[in-house]
């Protein structure tokens, strides 16, 4: 269920790689490639070793084309990913690794329900870590020409962990997109911020918990994590709330939240911290603060649904209670979704892809076209906005 992580390091590389070439004979790309990784300071032999191997994988443009989870709305994904075996299986591990995250908390200031939730939903702490193998899917996804600036780099990357030995092209397995380990982390993310969490020497992220741990804590801070802050805080909403500055395009201080009649449903409002106001599923629905530490889960996972569920189960997982769910209004189907896209489109507004995912354009666009219309600008689609466009 992952969809790739777009790191720092990928957007730097993306400008340079997309003059490289995709697709045509997988053989004739992948010597193109032993060329660069030649040209790049790799010896030749150690590039022949290292491609020997390689072949191109269907199954893997399959499920790159195949994210359908992404069009369930939070409630029902978060239900569909959070449970009692999941939030059980967390606070033992919370326990088990306990001066692991210690130390985590010490030298990146990230609350341990943040990995820990990481660690569920990629892996299930550890124990589905993908089957496919690793330079197979990154080579095959690179000679694809959806997205070749994004995986192109990572073999290159997987070729530098290949010559100090701790990638092996015919058995390092994975994710479809090229993720590696208990947090599932691309080949760049291991080399930039790989730790030894167990002392051995060695970063094992498939089969040591300290070393993906550790890693996971300081790639999160690389991406801009602010150390012990919160992320994501649950509230109520004034019924008369100004709909149209709900979203993550409208930041003001948390104590202007409160101002307006938020209120918070666990703990205290961080009130000095900027923050958005989330209402996922409208004005009948859940209802979050989301404060700067909550932008940088985009970092690791571009799904608005991904990540609000991530950053709530962490919550849930440091003591918070079960979010209300409220009343949303109904929302659109896979199919509806698409034609309200296209309808959106028609009028000039930027959605993406048609695919039937409420994202950040067509959030934008909804809660857009909501204001001209003069409805409660909440950015939830529903059958009534569909027909009235």
């Amino acid at each position: 269920m992952r969809l790739l992580s777009m790191t720092a390091g990928l957007i730097m590389l993306a400008g340079g790689a997309m003059a490289q070439t995709c697709g045509g004979s997988f053989q004739g790309f992948v010597n193109d490639l032993k060329g660069e990784a030649v040209s790049r300071g790799f010896d030749r032999g150690t590039v022949d070793r290292f491609f020997a191997p390689v072949r191109r994988d269907a199954s893997v443009i399959k499920a790159d084309r195949r994210q359908g989870v992404f069009q369930l709305p939070f409630v029902d994904f978060a239900r569909r990913l959070i449970s009692s075996g999941r939030l059980n299986k967390g606070r033992q591990m919370a326990k088990r690794y306990d001066a692991v995250f210690d130390r985590i908390e010490a030298t990146y200031g990230i609350d341990r329900g943040v990995l820990l939730a990481f660690w569920a939903f990629e892996t299930d702490y550890g124990a589905f870590q993908g089957d496919f193998n690793t330079l197979n899917a990154l080579v095959t996804l690179s000679h694809d020409c959806r997205r070749p600036e994004l995986f192109r780099p990572q073999v290159f990357a997987a070729l530098e962990l290949y010559t100090h030995g701790d990638f092996d092209p015919a058995r390092t397995t994975g994710a479809w997109a090229g993720e590696i380990g208990m947090v599932q982390m691309l080949p760049e993310d291991i080399i930039e911020n790989g730790v030894d969490g167990d002392g051995d020497g060695h970063v094992r992220l498939k089969t040591s918990a300290p070393d993906a741990l550790m890693s996971g804590g300081k790639m999160l801070s690389s991406l801009g994590w602010r150390p012990n802050e919160p992320w994501l805080q649950e509230v109520t909403v004034p019924a008369d709330m100004d709909w149209s500055l709900t979203g993550l395009r409208t930041t003001k201080r948390a104590s202007e939240w409160a101002a307006m009649g938020v209120r918070p449903r666990h703990g205290q409002i961080a009130g000095g911290l900027p923050a958005n106001l989330i209402v996922p599923q409208g004005r009948g629905g859940p209802a979050f603060l989301a404060y700067p530490n909550f932008h940088v889960y985009f970092e690791w996972n571009q799904s608005f649904t991904y990540v609000l569920t991530a950053a709530y189960f962490a919550n849930r997982l440091q003591g918070a209670p079960v979010f209300d769910a409220g009343n949303p209004a109904p929302g659109l189907s896979g199919n509806q979704m698409k034609q309200l896209q296209k309808k959106l489109a028609a009028r000039g507004y930027d959605v993406g892809k048609v695919d039937g995912i409420l994202g950040a354009g067509t959030r934008a666009a909804v809660q857009d076209v909501q204001q001209k219309l003069g409805l409660p600008a909440d950015a939830w689609p529903t059958p009534g906005l569909l027909n009235r466009l």
